[in-house]
């Protein structure tokens, strides 16, 4: 699945248009400051119903303008079959589409329609293909606190097995009533007994949890070190979850909660479960979160989004939508082509860049922005070649 057709009014700098997307990797080029990754950020609002840059979703409406719409027509180009002698397959007719279409008002009304019908982001995820974002500001996720890789982690799950989405609720649901019943027992209304059937339910759903993430960092850890090496990270790229506390089974873990009752009331919140675990990402045996350069973590983030890509395919599972920020400027030109060669192939790519040459042997479609104004778009073999889903 992926995008044919983006459509855009009142979006940041960018001028009102219709911008048909080609299968495969497109170059988004133009100067600093012209609006490359507006044009990224807009294809992300259109499907997911909010920003991949900011909370505030209203800086996203333009100056002067009253709302910021983004309209994303996707097709499932899986299901054209055979060869249609000799037809381009970009040139072919497209399958049935599913239209989204995101908004945003002044008045901060939002809304996100699917198929015509308005659904909350976390009910509209299932109707379009992963995003997977790589931004210079995505640091965070090898630098930050523990929890926003915890949260990564726990969205690749959903990704990898969607029918095991509702083991995160679960264990979110357990631990929110025992540290409720943590406050009534500090102020005297129950007795401490009546946390012995919230410590084995939350263990119960902490090693659930805890299961289902370790088999995800399982499936990357191998593609994750085969990509940072390519890439350059130098050393041995390692990715695994480290669990805080008990480790076992679900009475050992009940039995660990029981321990530290004292230290939990005393605290007022739960402090051992797998809302405390970390997901490390180390290079010669480092944490990259404290020794690696500012050019490691970039890195290690763009191998991890790779690394993920690749078992989402092997689970044959929907590709991501994969959205390049200024993936280039630190790569040389051999690890550029390294990165190249992993992108093309299966799902959509769109990797802005200053320099349309910057990956001179990558096939694919080519779009240039210039001061807000976005131009049709170019094969990169040379123009004239007509665009997917053109008329």
């Amino acid at each position: 699945m992926r995008a044919a057709h983006l459509e855009l009014r009142g979006f940041r700098n960018l001028v009102d248009t219709e911008v048909p997307l080609a299968p495969g990797v497109i170059m988004i080029h133009g100067p600093n400051g012209a609006g490359k990754t507006n044009l990224l950020e807009a294809l992300y609002f259109g499907l997911a119903g909010r920003s991949f840059r900011t909370s505030h979703d209203r800086e996203a409406i333009r100056f002067g303008a009253e709302i910021a719409r983004v309209g994303v027509e996707l097709v499932d180009d899986s299901s054209v079959s055979g060869d249609r002698g000799g037809e381009e397959p970009s040139l072919r007719p497209r399958e049935p589409s599913r239209t989204f279409l995101a908004s945003i008002s002044r008045a901060g009304e939002r809304r996100l329609l699917v198929a015509g019908k308005q659904l909350a982001p976390a009910e509209a995820t299932a109707h379009r293909p992963p995003l997977a974002v790589f931004t210079p500001d995505r640091l965070g996720l090898v630098k930050g606190p523990p929890a926003i890789r915890r949260t990564h982690l726990d969205r690749l799950v959903v990704a990898l097995w969607p029918g095991r989405s509702e083991i995160r609720v679960r264990y979110a649901r357990a631990l929110k009533q025992r540290n409720a019943l943590l406050g009534r027992v500090r102020a005297g209304l129950v007795e401490a007994a009546a946390l012995d059937g919230w410590d084995q339910e939350l263990a119960t759903q902490g090693v659930a949890l805890r299961g289902v993430r370790n088999e995800a960092v399982e499936l990357i850890a191998e593609p994750f070190a085969d990509a940072a090496y390519a890439l350059g990270l130098g050393g041995d790229a390692t990715i695994r979850y480290t669990e805080r506390g008990a480790v076992g089974d679900v009475q050992e873990l009940a039995g660990a909660l029981n321990e530290r009752r004292d230290g939990d009331l005393r605290r007022g919140f739960t402090g051992l479960g797998p809302h405390a675990d970390e997901l490390g990402l180390e290079v010669g045996g480092r944490a990259l979160r404290r020794y690696g350069s500012q050019g490691q973590q970039r890195i290690a983030v763009l191998s991890l989004l790779l690394a993920e890509r690749e078992a989402l395919v092997e689970l044959g599972r929907p590709t991501p939508l994969t959205l390049l920020d200024d993936v280039m400027s630190e790569l040389d030109l051999t690890r550029r082509r390294r990165l190249a060669e992993r992108l093309q192939g299966e799902g959509q790519v769109l990797i802005t860049t200053t320099d349309p040459n910057s990956v001179p042997d990558v096939e694919g479609e080519r779009i240039a922005v210039r001061s807000g104004r976005i131009d049709p778009p170019e094969h990169a073999g040379g123009p004239g070649r007509r665009p997917a889903g053109a008329a």
